[in-house]
């Protein structure tokens, strides 16, 4: 750098791009601990966002961090998850008490606009420079030495900081990625989702008010859930074909999906959309490593999986919170650093994995069947609901039960092959480039 660039440069010791649940997080930690923390969050909060379901393994988290009391004030409380299917003519209540570990009976719905900015004040209050309105253009990795960000204000100012850290919490824009690569899209599984909020949807009754509803259908699933003001966030994931027979407005398609789901159409008859109805791709991705020298990637800006069983935002708090262990090793040069960050990486990589075989399978008949069956040996059901409740990183017994689910899918997958193998072909045939409004992801 010259002497002019150096006048013009914001030094740090950590540059979080992006303020989401996963850089908020990182920040308030770090900043907790003493660090120069700079946030650039290319939004203004509040900000609109879908990802609206928290699971109960988050709230340890976000007592934490010393939000849990806030959030719980904007939220209604999710005891568990209705499955519906209409292959089997019911529906099923799955209550996160029943699971191997109960010591998380419940979880909250949230808008996600008004539960990001709770986050990113949080770290805010704990220190952290949140820096909204920019975004981060190009990153200029110097191994051994630190880092520069070359960013762009509203007003189209170019501003640069120097970090001795970088962490990428930028969501699905994934910034390093698309600056170094490393970034590669899952062939074995895409979608797009259409999705509003509305009022006048039917609720389930008693305690069970709170909990999201998920449908299965012809074209994929549907999500049902409330808020605590009486609207209700309403959306389909669906396979690339169906969304690409699209030929009208975007509303009424939404619509249109709605009246091909008998179940979802008859909790809708009296509802009206009371935003704009969104369109988001949901391509499934993952980058090779989620680290190198002087940076980290965490949340979706690592990889993205489909939101079907809410991951999104607990993946987000836990890879930030083990993130934050990591990076203060780097910054002190503790020995402990290259242990933490193998164990940060490991840890990470088998949440992901774990909900990753849910979701690709989630959708087969045989998927279904299992789901369905009121029958239940070995803790099986218990380890699925520990699972669902956010236990997907080996911190209590669920390996065993799980692998005999598994083995349980695939027993029932073959003998149904035809109608399984035919599912999945629907699944996975004619996928689209673009799907109109994209600027929404769902996490």
């Amino acid at each position: 750098m010259d002497a002019t660039e150096k006048k013009s440069v914001c030094s740090c010791d950590v540059l979080v791009i992006g303020g989401g649940p996963a850089g908020s997080t990182m920040a308030a930690i770090l900043a907790e601990q003493g660090w120069h923390v700079e946030v650039l969050e290319k939004d203004r909060h509040p900000r609109f966002h879908i990802g609206e379901s928290l699971l109960p393994h988050s709230l340890p988290m976000l007592k934490r961090l010393g939000v849990l009391s806030e959030v719980e004030k904007i939220g209604i409380t999710k005891y568990g998850a209705e499955v519906v299917s209409h292959y089997h003519g019911r529906s099923r209540m799955l209550y996160f008490s029943r699971a191997l570990d109960g010591s998380q009976p419940f979880a909250f719905e949230v808008k996600r606009a008004e539960f990001d900015e709770i986050l990113l004040r949080n770290c805010i209050a704990k220190g952290a420079h949140v820096r909204e309105g920019v975004r981060a253009k190009q990153v200029k990795l110097r191994p051994g030495q630190s880092t520069l960000v070359h960013a762009e204000d509203s007003q189209g100012q170019i501003l640069t900081w120097e970090a001795r850290f970088v962490v990428d919490a930028s969501g699905r824009d994934t910034f390093l990625s698309g600056q170094v690569g490393g970034k590669h899209r899952n062939p074995h599984h895409s979608s797009a989702a259409i999705f509003g909020h509305f009022e006048g949807v039917k609720r389930l009754a008693g305690m069970d008010e709170g909990n999201i509803s998920i449908v299965w259908f012809d074209h994929g699933w549907w999500w049902i859930i409330p808020f605590k003001d009486g609207t209700t966030s309403v959306g389909a994931v669906c396979w690339p074909y169906y969304i690409s027979s699209r030929k009208v407005p975007l509303d009424q398609f939404l619509w249109e999906t709605i009246a091909l789901c008998p179940p979802v159409a008859e909790r809708m008859k009296n509802a009206k959309l009371i935003s704009q109805a969104y369109a988001a791709a949901n391509y499934s991705y993952r980058r090779r490593t989620m680290s190198g020298d002087g940076y980290i990637m965490i949340g979706d800006a690592f990889a993205f999986i489909d939101p079907v069983f809410s991951s999104g935002v607990h993946l987000a708090l836990n890879s930030a919170m083990l993130g934050a262990e990591v990076v203060d090793a780097h910054l002190r040069c503790a020995p402990e650093y290259a242990q933490l960050l193998r164990q940060f990486q490991r840890t990470v990589r088998r949440g992901i994995n774990t909900y990753s075989w849910f979701i690709y399978h989630f959708t087969q008949p045989a998927f279904r069947a299992l789901f369905m069956s009121r029958r239940s040996k070995f803790k099986i059901e218990e380890a699925v609901l520990s699972v669902l409740a956010g236990d997907a990183f080996g911190k209590s017994p669920i390996q065993i039960p799980i692998f005999l689910f598994k083995i349980a899918y695939y027993l029932v997958y073959l003998f149904n092959l035809k109608e399984n193998w035919l599912a999945h072909r629907r699944r996975t045939q004619g996928i689209p480039s673009t799907l109109g409004d994209t600027s929404n992801a769902i996490v």
